[in-house]
């Protein structure tokens, strides 16, 4: 029995089993029975067949096949034989990797198969039906005649000797809908006892004439021992790693524009979750990209912790206001003013461990509704190993090496084929992604690429370390002979940040590289953006001069500023614009009373009157250079703005208040798993931390409870749980007393049967160490504890 193997293995070899398979100890099981019980499940052995490459599962055929009738168990060397045409090492590999993980245990001459794998596995092994003798008693006769049989096959017609090859091949089975008539292929096989007509209406191929038909490819068809060979295109790693720099570049400038264009007008969120198609649409189109790449940016960057959901403020008359609306979170500010670098390992970091899908937008779910961004439905609890399992392969080739979609689906589907097959479409997304966020290039993994992985694959060892070692008295520093961060890779392959610019005598502003985060800070405010790329360029517009005006700045510091980061001579153009709207700024003063406008050139208040483009703000005069609204000032200040005006706010003092308008902001927020609505449950295997320590600690559980389990099946009758007749060695309560008080003096072990606090029997062996106030005070030695047991609820008494 399995228990019994289980039983007998040191508790390094049963804490390697429990690494090997997490799901065994979610939750922890109470004994080794339990422990069996759960390791031969449906789930637990789905999930570790999961993980099994191809080659291994034909192993496991083989296992399956060669089983004897009698006691269903097989041996390495029916195994062996079975596979004669695989080397024999890469075949005691495989049934090693199988009795690591307990689907095949028992010693090698008497090998028996989990019971939950004939559950979760196809009822045909290696693509071989079922026996003949357990389909049909004249294929049974005609199959336990081999000079007859291969007669019967060499007879057959063309057109059936082709369907028997193709049912070789697996799998056995068909229907019989158009080919059941008479002289039909199929008609003729079945007359002949070489198909076998099943109660489903199809017919099925019996496992002697398949294993005949595979005698020149062996009995379990062609083996696959190695992986499919790669025949990719090979890239110039150099041109690969530059290639992915720019579209890292492009990746993060426009996450930042969408995420601006959240700060701008916050995205509603909808009662289901997610934002609406309509949003997504704006979004894409504010930012100048697809659908498709807003969807994935905007996913990393929630992933990131760089938006957020917050309670939406009022909405204007007429209009009812969303519950909840997604906006930057303060992290944006913070990701903005670092480097392009930082920011992208930031985005695809978040991007390769998100348990979302985005390639689920826009894509109907079940009830045919929209799956929309940031809703429940993208989420995917398989989505990081995929991108892990699709990287990995890219990482396990030379620098360069660029193999097709196709060729990485083959190399999937033969690493972990039950995993893979039908998700062929979620793999060619992470290639579409990881394009999109420059982690390949040219189709080739990149050097920051590699980066990333490497970073991933230390942050999980730390993980696994420091939970080791909580005190952090064992775990190393970094070592100088780590491999560079992914910040460190790409910050090598970008141009370096300039902090200076070019201006143009028409006015336009060209940034010969990525623009230092201070650099860029000034650009957004004093001029406008026209195209981006290696080189940005930007035009310095009146509308920028005036808002460069309204958030603080004067004309000298403008003219500062130009002279300062230009490279070339500023054009007098420039200089004539910032003093012309310098000096018609501030002409007119917007301030509270409704509100009220002020100016000391009275011709300049008459204009503003009589503008029509002004008749919603209802103004009057009071005085020759004052008029009042009932509106709120800011409402005055964006009118008059859009209507070609200059004006600025001033305070109560009739000082100017000048400064950037304050943005709003999400809460800060961790960038865990929780989603925009009601996300489903997350798998509770994703959070178990299985450290050596906790490891063995579970093993010793285990053992415990095992103990306990096959101490209380060893108790004497009399105290034995659900029992109340036997010899009973204690019958009154009194004599029950005497025995406890004896095995004090004694220091004797004892079985005592009591009654818990939900009216149960139990008994436990202990030993007594007093006697008083009513209570029984004994240690278990198997847990080292002491335990209190109050004397009215004990039942019985025996001397171990």
């Amino acid at each position: 029995m399995l228990v019994d193997q289980l039983r007998s293995l040191p508790d390094e070899a049963l804490a390697a089993l429990l690494r090997m398979r997490p799901d065994l100890v979610v939750p922890v099981p109470s004994d080794l029975a339990a422990l069996a019980l759960r390791a031969q499940s449906r789930m637990s052995i789905a999930r570790v067949l999961d993980g099994f490459d191809r080659f291994t599962l034909e192993i496991l055929d083989a296992a399956r096949l060669s089983r004897a009738a009698s006691d269903g168990t097989t041996s390495l060397e029916a195994i062996h034989t079975l596979a004669a045409g695989a080397d024999r090492a890469a075949v005691r590999a495989a049934v090693d990797r199988l009795r690591a993980r307990f689907v095949l245990y028992g010693p090698e001459n008497a090998l028996s198969v989990a019971t939950g794998v004939d559950e979760v596995s196809s009822p045909y092994p290696a693509g071989l039906g079922r026996p003949a003798a357990l389909l049909d008693a004249p294929a049974a006769e005609l199959v336990a005649d081999p000079a007859r049989l291969r007669r019967t096959v060499l007879a057959a017609p063309p057109q059936a000797r082709a369907v028997l090859d193709r049912l070789a091949a697996g799998p056995p089975v068909g229907t019989l809908a158009g080919g059941g008539e008479a002289g039909s292929p199929v008609r003729w096989l079945v007359d002949n006892a070489l198909l076998v007509a099943v109660p489903s209406g199809g017919f099925e191929l019996p496992r002697e004439v398949g294993l005949l038909l595979r005698r020149d490819t062996g009995p379990l068809g062609p083996l696959h021992p190695a992986p499919p060979a790669v025949d990719a295109t090979s890239r110039e790693p150099k041109a690969a790693d530059s290639a992915g720099a720019g579209q890292a570049m492009d990746a993060v400038r426009h996450a930042e524009s969408l995420l601006l264009a959240l700060e701008a007008e916050p995205a509603a969120v909808l009662r289901s979750g997610g934002l609406g198609v309509r949003e997504l649409r704006r979004l894409a189109r504010s930012a100048g990209v697809d659908e498709a790449t807003a969807a994935t940016l905007l996913e990393a960057a929630y992933a990131a912790g760089l938006t957020g959901e917050a309670e939406a403020h009022a909405a204007p008359v007429g209009r009812p206001a969303p519950e909840t609306q997604v906006l930057p979170t303060a992290r944006f500010d913070a990701w903005r003013a670092s480097s392009i670098a930082r920011r992208w390992t930031d985005l695809a970091t978040a991007w390769l461990t998100m348990t979302r899908q985005p390639g689920l937008v826009n894509q109907r779910d079940e009830r045919d509704r929209p799956i929309t961004v940031l809703a429940p439905e993208v989420e995917r609890s398989g989505a990081p190993a995929a991108r892990r399992a699709v990287l990995g392969i890219l990482a396990e080739q030379k620098p360069g090496i660029a193999p097709s979609a196709d060729e990485l689906l083959a190399r999937l589907d033969w690493a972990a084929p039950r995993r893979t097959r039908g998700r062929e479409s979620a793999y060619r997304e992470v290639l579409t992604e990881a394009a999109l966020l420059g982690v390949t290039g040219l189709g080739a993994l990149t050097a920051q690429g590699r980066a990333l992985l490497a970073d991933d694959a230390a942050e999980l060892g730390h993980d696994e370390r420091a939970a080791a070692d909580p005190l952090g008295t064992r775990t190393p520093g970094v070592s100088p002979d780590d491999p560079p961060s992914a910040v460190a890779v790409l910050d090598a392959l970008l141009p370096a940040p300039v902090d200076h610019f070019l201006l143009q005598a028409d006015l336009s502003v060209v940034v010969p590289g990525p623009p230092e985060p201070d650099l860029a800070a000034e650009l957004e405010v004093v001029a406008e953006p026209e195209s981006a790329g290696g080189a940005s360029v930007y035009r310095v517009t009146p509308e920028a001069v005036r808002h460069a005006l309204d958030t603080g700045f004067a004309a000298d510091d403008l003219h500062a500023l130009f002279r300062r980061r230009s490279r070339t001579p500023v054009p007098q153009a420039l200089t004539y614009l910032i003093d012309d709207v310098a000096r018609r700024h501030g002409g007119l003063r917007v301030g509270g009373a409704g509100s009220y406008l002020r100016s000391d050139d009275e011709a300049l208040v008459a204009e503003v009157l009589a503008d029509r483009r002004l008749a919603g703000l209802v103004l009057r005069r009071l005085a020759p250079t004052v008029l009042v609204t009932p509106m709120a000032s800011a409402r005055m200040l964006q009118e008059l703005r859009e209507a070609g005006y200059a004006p600025v706010p001033e305070d109560a003092t009739g000082a100017t208040v000048r400064g950037r308008a304050k943005v709003r902001r999400a809460p800060a927020r961790g960038t865990g798993l929780a989603r925009l609505g009601a996300a489903g449950p997350v798998d509770a295997i994703a959070g178990v931390q299985l450290t050596p320590p906790r490891l063995l600690g579970i093993v010793e559980q285990i053992r415990r409870g095992d103990a306990a389990a096959r101490t209380a099946r060893r108790a004497p009758a009399a105290v034995r749980p659900g029992n109340g007749s036997g010899p009973v060695a204690v019958q009154t309560h009194t004599q029950a007393l005497a025995v406890l008080q004896q095995a004090i003096r004694d220091k004797a072990l004892v079985w005592v049967g009591y009654v818990d606090a939900h009216g149960s029997t139990t008994s436990r062996l202990v030993r007594p160490v007093s006697i008083g106030a009513g209570y029984l005070r004994a240690e278990d030695e198997r847990t080292e504890m002491l335990h209190t047991f109050a004397l009215h609820r004990i039942t019985a008494a025996v001397l171990d």
